[in-house]
């Protein structure tokens, strides 16, 4: 498991799936924003691919996330498009609704992000994300992601375009950034 200061990271387990597809993909409106893609119903026992976990596709990683504090599944964090010519790919998440609000989007991008610079040893982490998402916006921006553009009408949703932004993180940036958070972090033990 990749643990950060509120959630780990961990293998799909069985279990996961009803939780995961009852609170995050037949939820019409979430999955349209999250999916890029038009919302449609799963048969349950199905193999979601959204959901099981393919072993075999080295361009995409899957997790599940739980809480540190009773191991509790909050949602999902993915690692996809993976390039390792490039050494790049994309990072999403999604969080049950009960879990929004909670600073745990924050703690699931710094989580990806070490794994994939570090255990990865990727040159470029990469989010596109809804104009209007301002909790992923945040979280990005809070572990060090750069607006790097603006989508216009990219992204057909519920029945309208929406703008998407697009969000870039360089692992020497990331490093910076890491850097100056535990000299802040020191430094503030030491006023205490």
């Amino acid at each position: 498991m990749l643990r950060g200061d509120k959630v780990g990271l961990r293998a799909r387990h069985e279990e996961d799936i009803p939780i995961l597809r009852a609170e995050l993909y037949d939820d019409v409106v979430n999955a349209s924003r999250a999916e890029g893609g038009p919302w449609r119903p799963i048969t349950p026992g199905s193999k979601d691919p959204r959901l099981v976990v393919d072993d075999k596709n080295q361009g995409l990683v899957q997790f599940s996330v739980v809480e540190l504090d009773g191991g509790t599944l909050i949602g999902t964090a993915t690692l996809w498009g993976i390039d390792t010519h490039n050494r790049f790919a994309h990072i999403g998440l999604g969080l049950l609704p009960s879990s929004r609000g909670k600073g745990y989007g924050t703690d699931v991008v710094a989580v990806l992000c070490h794994y994939g610079f570090i255990v990865r040893g990727l040159q470029r982490l990469q989010i596109e994300t809804l104009a209007d998402n301002a909790a992923m916006l945040r979280s990005a921006e809070r572990n060090g992601f750069v607006r790097e553009g603006l989508l216009r009408s990219s992204a057909w949703v519920m029945g309208e375009f929406l703008d998407e932004v697009l969000l870039g993180l360089l692992a020497q940036d990331w490093k910076q950034e890491s850097k100056q958070v535990k000299k802040q972090v020191k430094k503030q033990v030491a006023e205490v």
